[in-house]
């Protein structure tokens, strides 16, 4: 079939028209999905609020927009005021440790096994001579401004991305019935009913990271408040709150727990420190990967090790929204392999 000179210009016209707009929107296609996946996995709750509402989609969809906000732009505000609070406490104690010198090191340093002599060795060089300890600190001041300005510029781009998925979220609630049935109708349209079956897949396995990610933030919330509570920490419950929020974003936790360990330290409550560390190295930031992939691998058939696999692949391909991507491709993509597989295996049975 020869296709008309006008076809083919229009045809031309409409690729070059899709390319711009994906062009347009390729930086911010993270917290568009983001925004999707979040609206996917929470439709019921927009349902059962609609319904309370009388079916006032735009009131609906915008109580729904504040409860994320207040759930995922919270957590970056109450990180930003940490950070702040941690660098005047730095600050106190560096002139602290100007003015008196270095302290001297604990008893219990140098009868540690194997590198206890050198470690008290080591505290009390500093100890002895606080100039060694400026040069050293300046040694690693570098390194660590390099690093702190690459967090600093990572972190402000990921609250634009949340906030810009949050506005997106408004228009996906307030029209997503529709949205819905054009996707469902275009894809059964171009690909049929295994296409349909796949996207059910991937939606089960898009639910079943989000579900698995709530679940470790609360499991990691536990533990924290627990732990507080354990070691004497003033106001374990509040702390252990606002781990579970942390807990959504990456090294969240640690903004807890290191300073509760290091204000034992300056208590002078060593062992208690040693084992607030210890417990947040172990039970509270450990427990992440354990928990998540387990809840997530409940909820998709995806083995145990490839949910495993999706979470850190996506997370190192894509930045966070890749916790979610990462499972949910490896999800489809192993659902097509098994029913081509299932089919070729039928073929040879008949065959044979």
């Amino acid at each position: 079939m020869i296709r008309k000179p006008e076809n083919i210009l229009a045809i031309v016209a409409l690729s070059l028209l899709g390319a711009a707009c994906i062009l347009i929107l390729a930086p911010f296609l993270s917290a568009i999905l983001w925004a999707g996946i979040v609206c996917f996995s929470t439709w019921r709750v927009y349902e059962r609020l609609l319904l309370l509402m009388r079916g006032k989609t735009s009131f609906a969809a915008g109580v729904m927009t504040l409860l994320l906000a207040s759930v995922m732009l919270v957590p970056f505000i109450i990180v930003v005021s940490s950070i702040g609070d941690n660098i005047d406490t730095l600050s106190q104690a560096l002139h602290h440790l100007k003015a008196e010198g270095f302290p001297a090191p604990p008893e219990w340093v140098a009868g540690l096994p194997v590198v206890g002599p050198k470690l008290d060795a080591f505290w009390r060089g500093f100890e002895s001579n606080s100039a060694t300890l400026i040069e050293y600190a300046k040694k690693l001041a570098a390194p660590v401004s390099k690093w702190l300005f690459g967090a600093g510029l990572a972190f402000g781009e990921g609250l634009m991305h949340l906030t810009i998925s949050v506005l997106t979220a408004y228009f996906l609630y307030r029209d997503g019935t529709e949205i819905a049935a054009r996707l469902r109708a275009g894809i059964e349209h171009i690909a049929g009913i295994r296409a349909l079956q796949l996207a059910e897949v991937a939606g089960n396995t898009v639910k079943g990271v989000v579900y698995g990610i709530i679940g470790a933030c609360l499991a990691q919330g536990i533990l924290a408040g627990l732990g507080f509570w354990i070691a004497g920490v003033p106001g374990p419950f509040l702390l252990g709150f606002l781990t579970f929020f942390l807990a959504l974003i990456p090294i969240g936790p640690t903004l807890i727990w290191i300073p509760a360990g290091l204000w034992l330290f300056h208590q002078g409550h060593t062992g208690w420190a040693i084992f607030m560390l210890a417990w947040g190295v172990i039970a509270i930031s450990g427990i992440d990967n354990i928990v998540k992939p387990y809840l997530i691998s409940q909820g998709s058939a995806l083995p145990f090790i490839l949910v495993l696999l999706g979470v850190l692949g996506g997370l190192l391909s894509f930045g966070v929204i890749g916790v979610f991507l990462g499972p949910t491709l490896l999800a489809v993509g192993y659902a097509i392999l098994m029913e081509w597989t299932h089919e070729r295996s039928e073929k040879l049975q008949v065959q044979s």
